[in-house]
């Protein structure tokens, strides 16, 4: 069936002499600036849900334990990654990239608007709508990035810099805005202005559409008309089938929040272990391939315990600021969410020296494995520092320096910096060709098991002592890392073309 000419272009990238956005090509200005504001409003939100989740119903929250604020928190962050894999799949199969990202942008800024009215049952109907426009967007806007530049582009990893610099603009942006305003008026002013910031979003995103490869095409690998009828039905009735199922459960007192974040949990442990699984049999899969996926394993498994460390920045660690930190530095009042901003800081400030030194350095560097080791461990050590603040006190009523808590920041950021990097390059490298083209959903079940295990063990925050609970996890992280050190001999022999 012919298609008119206005429908189609070229699914290349724009020509390589766009070099209009600091030598980039026009359409990085327009994915950064999306994703600016996406981060603005997920990260601006996520820093003060917990808070929200935890804070009186008289103070306008939700009136939860500590422990539980935490463990719903992590909950909603496993719904997401989890989600995120589908998004794939959707995006490549039926909708396109620009498509899923621009429905997932509306759902995302929906979302938002929901959790702004002042009701517990619009938060969680805007949590829903926050987690599938995110598995939406998420996933395919990297993708996109990648389209806007030819396979031979030398300016490939210095746009992927740039786009990976907006992500940390828009972490350090957003818990400023929204934690100032769930301080100062609501938490509901908070989100309303995580709603503002990923309309801003979308509409740069739709302004800018005509710079970015292939807008107009449907997906790179479609359904034919079919079977795409019969999936999309599926999951229409999917959807419906699993709301009604839920709804009637719950009216019935079965299925309660904790059941629903076990649930989640075990979702996000049977995932991957089936992913993995799938590879090892799949007769599409080489023997040579086979043997490189052995040592991902090991990788998957350290992105797992170090992002546990990381998520925990906007659960734990807030609840922590909020109620033994102290929010005052040279006479300067801030809310505690704005701890969190730290991070985004960080990973801004320190991206760049990191590269630096990896480009000085050039085949000296260390293994991708040992970066990851490394990163593993400063994630251990941002928790074990906080021991020595919440030790030694015979109440709860103590207030540590804010330094602490900055602190343990950098090191989360500095961590961040070496795991999420030479993680993405080495997932890229060791999945098997028959499955390239879902390296980013083995990539995101490793967040949503992280998330998974968080959401049960931050139950016991509140109800074991603070160096307990930040000594234990922290030493674990430690211990995680020091194992890839010493598994690095066999790492690097099985881990070609990887370096």
């Amino acid at each position: 069936m012919s298609h008119p000419a206005a429908d189609t272009e070229p699914a290349q990238p724009p020509p390589a002499d766009d070099h209009a956005f600091f030598g980039q090509p026009r359409g990085l200005m327009t994915l950064s600036g999306l994703e600016v504001w996406e981060r603005f409003s997920f990260l601006g939100m996520q820093a003060i849900l917990v808070l929200y989740f935890a804070d009186t119903v008289a103070n306008g929250g939700m009136g939860m334990e500590a422990g539980t604020a935490a463990s719903v928190s992590a909950a909603y962050g496993t719904l997401v990654y989890l989600v995120s894999v589908a998004g794939g799949w959707l995006a490549d199969r039926i909708l396109g990239s620009y498509r899923a990202v621009l429905y997932g942008g509306i759902l995302i800024a929906c979302g938002h608007y929901a959790m702004a009215v002042p009701t517990d049952a619009m938060t969680w109907v805007g949590l829903g709508l926050i987690s599938a426009g995110t598995g939406l967007l998420k996933p395919n806007v990297a993708t996109m990035v990648g389209k806007l530049y030819r396979t031979d582009d030398e300016r490939r990893d210095a746009g992927f810099a740039l786009y990976y610099m907006g992500i940390n603009i828009g972490a350090f942006l957003g818990p400023l805005i929204t934690g100032w305003l769930g301080d100062h008026a609501s938490w509901h002013w908070g989100f309303s202005a995580a709603a503002f910031g990923m309309t801003l979003g979308l509409i740069q995103y739709v302004a800018g559409r005509r710079h970015l490869a292939g807008r107009k095409h449907a997906a790179e690998y479609a359904l034919a008309p079919g079977p795409m009828r019969r999936a999309v039905l599926l999951i229409a009735v999917g959807a419906v089938v699993v709301a009604a199922v839920a709804t009637a459960l719950a009216l019935a007192g079965w299925l309660t929040m904790d059941r629903f974040v076990d649930v989640l949990t075990l979702i996000s442990v049977i995932a991957p272990v089936v992913y993995f699984v799938v590879m090892f049999r799949s007769p599409r899969v080489t023997h040579e391939e086979r043997g490189r996926l052995r040592p991902y394993v090991v990788l998957f498994l350290a992105s797992v315990v170090f992002n546990f460390i990381l998520f925990q920045a906007y659960s734990t660690m807030m609840l922590l600021a909020s109620t033994n930190a102290r929010t005052k530095i040279f006479g300067f009042h801030f809310p505690a969410s704005w701890y969190a901003s730290a991070l985004g800081a960080f990973e801004v400030l320190l991206a760049p020296v990191v590269a630096a030194v990896w480009a000085r350095m050039g085949p000296r560097q260390p293994h991708a494995s040992n970066k990851i080791a490394i990163g593993v461990i400063l994630g251990g050590l941002s928790f074990l520092l906080m021991v020595l603040p919440t030790s030694g006190h015979s109440g709860d009523t103590y207030k540590m320096a804010a330094w602490w808590i900055v602190g343990s920041y950098l090191l989360l950021g500095l961590g961040d910096i070496l795991l999420e990097t030479s993680g993405m390059s080495a997932t890229t490298k060791l999945a098997p060709k028959a499955f390239a083209s879902q390296t980013m959903a083995l990539w995101f079940l490793s967040l949503a098991l992280a998330n998974g295990i968080q959401a049960q063990i931050v139950k016991l925050y509140g109800e074991v002592s603070n160096p307990a609970y930040f000594g234990v996890n922290g030493a674990v992280a430690v211990v995680a890392g020091v194992a890839v050190i010493a598994a690095a001999p066999w790492l690097k022999r099985t881990m070609h073309p990887v370096h």
